[in-house]
C-alpha cells in the first residue's frame, strides 16, 4: 500500500496543476486575442521571455502575482477560492466541543461525525448529525464567534443546500468570548437559530432532538 502523501507535498502538487492549468487558459486566451507576446508583456509589467516561461509552464514556482499580472493582460480576472478537503482535519478545541456536546445525548441519540450534504459534488459538511428517529439535527461546532453575520450565511446555504439537515444546532465553545459576542448578537441568530440552550440540553437529554434549531454553549 502507497505511503500517504505529506499534506505539504499535496499542496505543491495541486498548486502546480492549478498554475498550469491557468496558464494554459491565459495563453490560449492571449492567441484568441491576436495579442502578441512582447504586447502581453508590456501589458502584464513583465518580460516578453518572462511570461513566455510562464505560458510554457517552465517557470518552476509562479507566483499569484505573476498569475494575476498575465490574466489581466488578457483580459482575464484572476480568482482563487478554498475549500475543505475530506480529509476530517479538526483542531483540538473543535473536537473538544463535539465530545462535550456527545456527552449531552440521552438514548438512543448518537452523534455522527463529518456527515457531507446530500448533493452531488457538494464538499461541504457539518461537523455531526444526530436522529432520534422521528427529528434530525445537523451540528455545527465553532471554537470562536466572531463574524456572526458570515456564520449566519454560511448555514442558511448548508440548510438550503441540504435537504437531509433538519434542524440546526450550533454548538459553540463556553468561552468568555462568545457569551459576550452572543450577548450582543443573539438575536441576529435568532431567526435561524430560535431555540437557547436550556431547551436544547433538556430535550437531548431525554433522547429527543428539539423541534427547532439552537444554540449551545458547552
Amino acid at each position: 500500500m502507497p505511503a500517504k502523501q505529506h499534506p505539504g507535498a499535496r499542496a505543491a502538487l495541486e498548486m502546480r496543476t492549478i498554475a498550469d492549468a491557468a496558464m494554459r487558459e491565459i495563453r490560449h486566451q492571449r492567441i484568441q486575442l491576436g495579442l502578441s507576446l512582447h504586447d502581453a508583456a508590456r501589458r502584464a509589467g513583465m518580460s516578453s521571455s518572462q511570461l513566455s516561461r510562464l505560458e510554457l509552464g517552465m517557470t518552476r514556482s509562479p507566483t499569484l502575482e505573476q498569475l494575476g499580472r498575465a490574466a489581466r493582460a488578457v483580459g482575464m480576472r484572476p480568482w482563487l477560492k478554498l475549500y475543505p478537503t475530506d480529509e476530517g482535519v479538526r483542531d483540538a478545541p473543535q473536537l473538544g466541543i463535539l465530545a462535550r456536546f456527545e456527552r449531552i445525548l440521552g438514548a438512543p441519540l448518537r452523534l455522527i461525525r463529518e456527515v457531507g450534504l446530500a448533493l452531488a459534488g457538494d464538499r461541504r459538511a457539518w461537523d455531526g448529525r444526530i436522529d432520534d428517529g422521528e427529528r434530525r439535527a445537523s451540528i455545527e461546532a465553532v471554537a470562536r464567534l466572531d463574524d456572526v453575520q458570515e456564520l449566519t450565511r454560511k448555514l442558511a446555504l448548508k440548510l438550503r443546500d441540504d435537504p437531509d439537515a433538519g434542524v440546526v444546532i450550533l454548538v459553540l465553545a463556553r468561552t468568555a468570548h462568545n457569551r459576550r459576542v452572543l450577548a450582543a448578537h443573539r438575536e441576529a441568530l435568532r431567526p435561524l437559530l430560535p431555540l437557547d440552550g436550556a431547551a436544547i440540553v433538556r430535550d437531548l437529554r431525554r433522547g429527543r432532538v428539539p423541534p427547532a434549531g439552537g444554540i449551545v454553549l458547552c
